[in-house]
């Protein structure tokens, strides 16, 4: 089976050092993990091959859908790492399904449900305590009801922290709208939530669905917004059971998530669901390494014949953080 690996940030060159750090171990992981099989992967013109010889890098000459175009059907599988903002990931793996090339992960329908955040709420709102959100049209938001508590405002299909702000009021609200970056006609806004940030990392063969760890997330607060600095693998938490649950109940709710899915959680007095991401996530690269099986070789088996883990045993304590355009990992006493 030829196999085609597409992380977007690095096969694409792009200049942000936040994004490079975390894109560039993710693939090296993917790199790995895939050591023993045929496998092919873009980088740009201008980035230095990858530190290992384990796969044979392509350099990725002209626009990226024409590359596809052309190149594509040459490949059997295709996994694709890459950001729901502007509906990136869904167009690329909905390009590639249209080749008639597999997929290693979710599906562009799921992938369309998830990166659009309203959406997701709307498919969830009814089977998991998901955070109450609303949606709200840039050209009417005078008629937006009057608060003055603590919401959360952030573009409807971002990714990350990105363009994740803390309003107080309507003024608030309607000034911070105008630093979104998004194609979408709204913005969506949600009850603050006290609690803990974390995520739950997951394995689906389309019916069921395996959480393999609960992670925390390092955000931080500011004036200027949210941003994500790093984690650790695994949380230790009073509801980690019960954020498992919620997270494997919603994955298994949305048709099509396969593979290897990231659900972001608060855990406050209860499990809040924030959001799904039917992608790679960066835990992925600490999680890899404190499992009992190869991740990689998991992710493949669940997508040919459905075949999940029946034990999973976690070695240790990794955290992560950004540093310059790196990720660095350290090991937990």
């Amino acid at each position: 089976m030829k196999i085609l690996i597409l992380e977007y940030i690095t096969a694409m060159g792009i200049d942000d050092p936040s994004l490079w750090s975390e894109g560039q171990a993710m693939l090296d992981g993917f790199l790995a993990d895939f050591k023993d099989k045929d496998v092919d992967y873009l980088i740009s013109l201008d980035q230095s091959i990858s530190r290992n010889n384990y796969c044979n890098p392509v350099k990725l000459e002209g626009e990226l859908m024409n590359w596809l175009d052309k190149n594509i059907s040459n490949y059997d599988s295709c996994l694709v790492i890459a950001p729901e903002e502007d509906f990136i990931l869904h167009d690329i793996i909905n390009f590639i399904e249209k080749k008639g090339v597999e997929i290693i992960g979710s599906s562009s329908d799921a992938v369309m449900t998830c990166s659009d955040k309203f959406k997701m709420y709307e498919s969830l709102k009814n089977i998991v305590p998901v955070i109450e959100t609303e949606k709200v049209f840039f050209n009417d938001m005078a008629s937006y009801q009057q608060f003055n508590d603590k919401r959360i405002l952030k573009p409807a299909d971002g990714v990350s922290c990105s363009g994740v702000h803390v309003v107080s009021s309507n003024d608030e609200m309607k000034k911070t709208a105008s630093l979104i970056e998004t194609n979408l006609p709204y913005f969506i806004i949600q009850n603050f939530i006290e609690g803990t940030s974390a995520s739950v990392s997951l394995i689906s063969n389309g019916k069921e669905a395996v959480p393999l760890s609960l992670n925390l997330q390092d955000i931080h607060f500011s004036d200027e917004g949210i941003s994500y600095n790093g984690g650790q693998v695994p949380l230790i938490h009073e509801l980690a059971d019960e954020a498992k649950k919620v997270a494997k109940r919603a994955v298994e709710s949305i048709e099509g998530l396969k593979g290897y899915v990231g659900v972001d959680v608060i855990l406050g007095n209860e499990v809040h669901l924030v959001e799904i991401n039917s992608r790679i996530t960066t835990p992925y690269v600490a999680l890899r390494n404190l499992l009992n099986f190869n991740l990689g070789d998991v992710i493949l088996d669940s997508m040919h014949g459905g075949k999940l883990p029946s034990k999973v045993n976690l070695s240790g304590t990794i955290s992560f953080c950004k540093k310059d355009d790196v990720l660095k990992f350290e090991k937990v006493a």
